[in-house]
């Protein structure tokens, strides 16, 4: 799909039944030609005559809410539904042509269940990337280790929920009127509080990826220094937090509550601290970086039935952009790239890095199942409301945020990404626990799609976020950074994803987004919390 036009004049923007018939492309978005369904991009009541692509005529028998899906041929109990030209789901019942189709005729069952073909690495092919010499470029901070950070932090990481109230102190000081004054390159003082760090087996995996999920986020090209908080007797000891990450040639400064006098006295030498990492933060200054530096998480959240249609492919065309200049973007949320894993499948490098991707479904399948539930549990009500009627369909159109480039890598969660080009980390879909991870891994910027409206934002790592609809972005437009409802205007993809690159570039260079200038994004860092809690 590239461009979604207008044609005509006969499309009722109020909402209700036409007094003539209309062109379905005027008033639903049909994507593919196979596809039993369109989504109606207004709301259509009852005798609205939709004349279709062939010149039929049809007329649609029940309220199709904006951003739904309306059945353009019958579709018998049992046989698969198509959307994107991928199966979404299975009839429940006979759906008539004109009918609404959501919940109450489609699931994930069926007669036999979706069986997909992941074709390990058939449609691999190299990306033919821009060379160095005419690749675009940012301003960065080139940091010692050679990757380059989007912003300058000093942050402040608690070891465990017991000395994060402490960092959020020692943070509040110098948020105060004149405090940063001295130090203009620095974006401010991060702290990096959680509910984590006790109640979990020493030495175990679980506690290894709580480790280094906390580790990247401060060895991470957004951070120039950081501190450590501790409260003394915890199981996430930060010796040997930082002998398990690496952190030892950081030399980060460990205060600890319980030997250095208390919560009161622990946050003053935290304050002292601190002012002894700003000045040597403040020398670091932003200098021209090639495109290639960037590392990009991909992330939806409050998704909704135009979500797979206009942002997540017209990111997926950004994301295009970024690897075609030797950059890196992240995929996560594991859990909403099931029933779309077969389009990554195809694209992986080695059929090695296809199949680890399968193992992580399968471990997700098990790992629903032990508490009873499914992965099929989603979407989730809002989705629901949004038009998004089976995870399958959800997937699909969250996939599409990964453009059309080679799977490169598969890694676990909060672990180092080290290919460049298209890489999917393990995450949960929860969107603050996903990004936590994706930040770890090196993500120097986010961007976030959303349909049903979302006020998300994330430090040390800017967050760009992209409206699905212009509805959407006139309600919520302090929020939104992008309005990819455009496309339903009439412009193409393509053009969507250089408008969301340059949007990416700017940012990089110090740009700040709606979520910085309302000041949020310093209560989402949340890593995954996994195995027994003691």
């Amino acid at each position: 799909m590239t461009a979604l036009k207008p044609q005509g004049a006969s499309i009722n923007l109020s909402g209700g039944a036409s007094r003539e018939p209309v062109k379905l492309n005027d008033v639903a978005v049909h994507l593919r030609p196979t596809d039993e369904v369109a989504v109606a991009k207004q709301s259509l009541l009852p005798s609205t005559v939709l004349i279709l692509d062939d010149g039929s005529q049809l007329r649609v028998t029940q309220m199709i809410p904006m951003g739904h899906k309306v059945a353009l041929t019958s579709i018998p109990a049992g046989e698969p539904v198509h959307k994107y030209g991928q199966i979404i789901g299975f009839a429940t019942e006979e759906i008539p042509a004109g009918r609404h189709v959501h919940t109450h005729n489609v699931g994930t069952g069926g007669d036999g269940s979706l069986t997909l073909d992941y074709a390990f690495s058939k449609d691999y092919k190299p990306v033919e990337l821009v060379p160095e010499a005419k690749r675009r470029t940012f301003m960065g901070y080139r940091r010692p280790d050679g990757r380059v950070g989007t912003r300058n932090y000093v942050a402040i990481l608690a070891s465990v929920n017991c000395s994060s109230s402490a960092t959020v102190a020692i943070a509040d000081y110098f948020r105060q009127p004149g405090a940063m004054d001295p130090y203009p390159n620095v974006d401010g003082v991060l702290p990096l509080p959680h509910k984590g760090g006790c109640g979990a087996h020493i030495g175990s995996r679980d506690l290894h990826i709580f480790q280094r999920t906390l580790a990247g986020n401060v060895q991470h090209p957004n951070v120039a220094a950081y501190l450590i908080l501790s409260l003394g007797c915890e199981v996430n000891q930060p010796a040997d937090m930082i002998e398990y990450t690496g952190m030892e040639s950081d030399h980060p400064t460990v205060l600890t509550i319980q030997q250095d006098g208390g919560f009161a006295k622990t946050v003053e030498l935290g304050i002292e601290a601190v002012k002894k990492l700003l000045p040597e933060a403040n020398k670091c200054v932003r200098e021209e970086v090639p495109a290639s530096e960037l590392m990009v998480a991909l992330q939806c959240g409050g998704s909704d039935g135009w979500s797979g249609v206009t942002a997540n492919p017209g990111l997926g065309k950004a994301a295009d952009i970024v690897v075609r200049q030797g950059g890196t973007v992240v995929l996560g949320e594991t859990t909403e790239v099931y029933g779309a894993e077969h389009l990554l499948t195809r694209r992986a490098k080695t059929p090695e890095v296809g199949q680890k991707l399968i193992d992580m479904i399968h471990w997700w399948e098990e790992y629903t199942a032990y508490f009873g539930g499914t992965i099929n549990n989603n979407p989730s009500p809002g989705n629901k409301l949004g038009g998004l009627t089976t995870i399958y369909e959800k997937s699909l159109g969250a996939a599409a945020k990964a453009g059309s480039t080679p799977l490169n890598q598969v890694v676990g969660y909060g672990e180092r990404v080290t290919e460049r080009g298209f890489v999917h980390m393990d995450t949960p879909g929860y969107d603050p626990v996903s990004v936590t991870g994706q930040v770890a891994g090196g993500c120097n910027v986010v961007v976030f799609t959303t349909g049903r409206g979302s006020a998300f934002g994330y430090r040390p790592a800017p967050s760009i976020k992209i409206a699905t609809n212009s509805t959407l972005y006139a309600n919520q437009e302090p929020d939104m950074d992008i309005n990819a409802g455009k496309v339903l205007d009439g412009i193409t993809l393509d053009e969507m994803g250089e408008e969301i690159f340059e949007k990416i570039l700017a940012v990089a260079s110090g740009e700040e987004t709606k979520s910085e200038l309302a000041g949020v994004g310093y209560e989402e860092f949340n890593p995954w919390i996994l195995g027994a809690m003691l």
